[in-house]
């Protein structure tokens, strides 16, 4: 895709749990973004039980309910969505 060239957001795959760690913390860093951000082993269990890929913002209840589901980035995820599905969420 040419915006992640753009902004240098073109990778290897990673091969590890750690370099897909070290991937993972330049989102939040590089984009300024304030949500947590979880990284799924190199097994990808939570990527196929939620069809996560490329990426998705998902909000489940404290028993694994699914709350809210975006739709798959890149052009899917936005976290103000997310923010607002929370805030809806927690008032009711």
């Amino acid at each position: 895709m040419d915006s992640n060239r753009e902004q240098k957001f073109v990778f290897q795959q990673p091969k590890t749990l750690a370099e897909r760690s070290t991937l993972a913390r330049l989102l939040p860093d590089r984009l300024k973004y304030r949500i947590p951000v979880a990284v799924d082993p190199i097994e990808a269990p939570a990527e196929k039980a939620f069809a996560a890929w490329p990426e998705r913002i998902y909000i489940l209840s404290s028993g694994g309910r699914v709350l809210y589901k975006a739709e798959p980035g890149p052009f899917g995820f936005k976290p103000d969505d997310a923010e607002a599905a929370l805030k809806k969420l927690f008032a009711g």
